[in-house]
């Protein structure tokens, strides 16, 4: 209760209910959802740019060397998922969330250096990485990735990202919203397959930069991990294809946002809980982006 450093706002319990946002008063405690209130104060104060990491992350000295983002990067296209992890390693290994049955799949890919506006950035973890259940049952090991000049996707190519270190610019702050009424191990991937396609429409492509952070993981039950994925195995491609047909419809991300959530809902891939945190988030979010 009484922790602090220099150059931290920590935002304890009492702080938090002490805020006046919509979101405060309905996300529930103990859940990564909570960092959504992190992202609103930080969005009260000024912020034109949010990282976020996880807590069993330890950072590189290039933490907080993120690159531009609009600038010429190396962009890959696939049309379809791309495992980025391939990019960075020759070991046989895949993100969580990045669908069983494309790993085994090759694809035909085309790199090229385009001038690119970048709207979120996915820094890499090394050492026990960000990686599904099924891999750690399997296979396991420590991973370090190669250091290399960023990547950026072309859209239509599309890869799951996480919240072990990533940084969000401040035209897509809507879209940092974590769900909350789904498992954590479910939460930040199905973010990030409702973000990518949502930012195509708006001009913005999502970048990967080598490792900021390396990894000394919490301890886990695997097999219990395993079944707090089950949505992402399922439905993975099933939330990119909702959030594709729903960036068309808006020029708006908040809209498309709700037309997202709402299909998801429909279908039964998220419960109906998570509409009322959403349009709480939207509300608290339109003070601080318009």
């Amino acid at each position: 209760k009484d922790w602090e450093q220099a150059g931290v706002t920590y935002l304890g319990c009492s702080e938090q209910e002490s805020l006046t946002f919509e979101t405060q008063k309905i996300v529930p405690w103990n859940l990564p959802a909570r960092a959504n209130i992190g992202f609103l104060y930080a969005m009260e104060h000024g912020a034109t740019t949010i990282s976020q990491l996880d807590d069993d992350n330890i950072p590189y000295e290039n933490i907080w060397k993120v690159p531009p983002f609009d600038a010429t990067y190396s962009q890959v296209n696939t049309g379809t998922f791309l495992n980025i992890y391939k990019h960075f390693t020759d070991a046989f290994i895949w993100p969580r969330g990045f669908p069983l049955e494309k790993i085994l799949e090759s694809q035909k890919e085309t790199e090229t250096n385009q001038k690119t506006s970048v709207g979120i950035w996915q820094h890499l973890a090394n050492n026990d990485t960000d990686v599904d259940a099924i891999y750690r049952l399997t296979r396991g090991g420590v991973i370090t990735f190669d250091k290399r000049a960023p990547i950026t996707l072309a859209n239509g190519t599309v890869c799951p990202f996480n919240c072990q270190s990533t940084t969000y610019e401040k035209s897509v702050f809507p879209l940092l919203y974590l769900p909350a009424f789904v498992s954590p191990r479910e939460s930040d991937i199905i973010r990030s397959l409702i973000a990518q396609p949502l930012m195509w429409h708006i001009g913005k492509t999502l970048g990967f930069t080598e490792a900021t952070v390396f990894q000394e993981r919490n301890p886990h039950n695997y097999h219990k991990d395993f079944i707090a994925e089950m949505r992402i195995y399922l439905y993975a491609e099933d939330i990119f294809n909702i959030a594709l047909s729903a960036s068309k419809k808006e020029n708006s991300l908040a809209k498309n946002m709700k037309l997202t959530y709402t299909e998801l809902v429909k279908r039964n891939i998220i419960p109906e809980e998570e509409l009322t945190l959403l349009n709480a988030w939207l509300n608290d979010v339109s003070q601080f982006t318009t």
